[in-house]
């Protein structure tokens, strides 16, 4: 065959839209195709983090930031309990071609982690267009498809993305929770040592397992806890069965008021028992559930790790890591149940407490490291809860 040089290369990828909107560019990672809705985040770090986050379960990632896996991945910096395990991410999409890694702690390149992981990457693409297409028309449902020849059928992927009803009505913790207990007793992880163990525990916290990100459960133990980790079934007589100093609310994907068909009984048995209760992302939905508020899905949601939230409890400003697609309807709050935290991009509820009990909860992700560690007080605030009920003094807040 003689040589075109006109003849543009055959993509080797596609991101299908419900509407029908083709998008083409170069394949990386694992290889087929997954369906999902198409979410931006605006890191600029973080993205091994990001796609090991099982809040993130069913949607295809699209970063902002133009240079993604520039500096490779490690076996440190993932946030599934079970390293080997896939988060549920379906997707990642980004605008410059992945480069070898640049990073004396990179021990695999970005393409053969996503093929691992079984994640399909897409390259080359304007993602600013895409984003500027996601906050005009809302997240939408979409397929991602990879195959190293080009060979698609885009009519059967277009009708694959018709079809699928999105993330309304989804309960997907059981896609990302642990199948049994277990315990936790790893700490943060500090230059030159790695990761360290909580010997000497105070205090006993039970987690529920929405999909639990390992920093969470390091900065519990950090707070002196040992942690009991429970599955997302776990009744409120189960979870009280242990006899806590304290309950944790993980973070979680998919819609909350499907999740708290089981869950927002077994919140309210365990706010009922006066146990200190703390809530976190899908976990102060669901608590917001289950003291009489409502949840909606939002228009392109918040995932990223610039967002200002104030604290009405302190008039302070915190920077923030997010990602959630459905919100409290900060209308909906009953009597009794105070707003504390507000989003200062859109006004959206970003925290509550119940007057008069030891519960709250945030709707952010305090454990990340935006600001860098503007709220790691609301451990500190967790485990303050839990010495009033013992009778002990208070610690500062930092």
């Amino acid at each position: 065959m003689a040589f075109d040089p006109w003849e543009q290369p055959r993509p080797t990828a596609l991101l299908v839209l419900a509407d029908g909107t083709v998008i083409e560019g170069v394949g990386f990672g694992a290889k087929g195709q997954a369906v999902g809705e198409v979410c931006f985040n605006t890191a600029m770090t973080g993205y091994q983090e990001i796609l090991t986050d099982p809040s993130y379960a069913d949607q295809i990632v699209t970063f902002t930031f133009p240079h993604i896996g520039n500096i490779g991945t490690n076996d440190e910096d993932i946030e599934t309990v079970n390293a080997a395990s896939a988060s549920g991410v379906r997707g990642a999409i980004v605008k410059a071609d992945v480069t070898d890694p640049a990073n004396w702690r990179s021990s695999r390149h970005f393409s053969a982690w996503l093929e691992a992981r079984g994640i399909i990457g897409l390259a080359g693409i304007d993602t600013r267009a895409l984003t500027a297409l996601i906050r005009e028309k809302g997240m939408p449902n979409a397929v991602i498809a990879h195959d190293p020849d080009g060979n698609f059928d885009v009519a059967a992927l277009k009708a694959q993305a018709a079809a699928w009803s999105g993330l309304e009505g989804l309960d997907l913790a059981p896609m990302v929770t642990s199948a049994q207990s277990y315990s936790w007793d790893e700490t943060t992880w500090v230059l030159g040592e790695g990761y360290g163990r909580q010997t000497e525990p105070k205090y006993h916290v039970v987690a529920i397992d929405y999909g639990v990100k390992r920093n969470i459960l390091r900065l519990l133990a950090d707070a002196g806890c040992k942690v009991t980790v429970l599955p997302a079934t776990a009744t409120g007589a189960e979870v009280l069965a242990h006899r806590p100093d304290g309950v944790f609310l993980s973070n979680g994907p998919g819609d909350p008021a499907a999740t708290g068909v089981y869950s927002v009984p077994a919140i309210r048995e365990i706010v009922a028992s006066g146990v200190p209760t703390f809530g976190i992302c899908l976990g102060h939905q669901m608590l917001a559930l289950a003291l009489g508020a409502t949840t909606k899905k939002m228009h392109q949601g918040h995932h990223g790790a610039n967002h200002p939230v104030k604290d009405h409890t302190t008039d302070k400003v915190e920077i923030t890591s997010m990602n959630h697609g459905f919100t409290v309807d900060r209308d909906s709050l009953p009597e009794g149940v105070e707003e504390t935290h507000v989003s200062l991009f859109d006004g959206t509820n970003c925290g509550l407490r119940l007057t008069g009990k030891p519960v709250f909860s945030v709707q952010y992700h305090p454990e990340a490291s935006p600001g860098p560690r503007d709220s790691h007080y609301l451990f500190t605030r967790f485990i303050n809860l839990i010495r009033e009920r013992k009778g002990e003094p208070a610690l500062a807040e930092r």
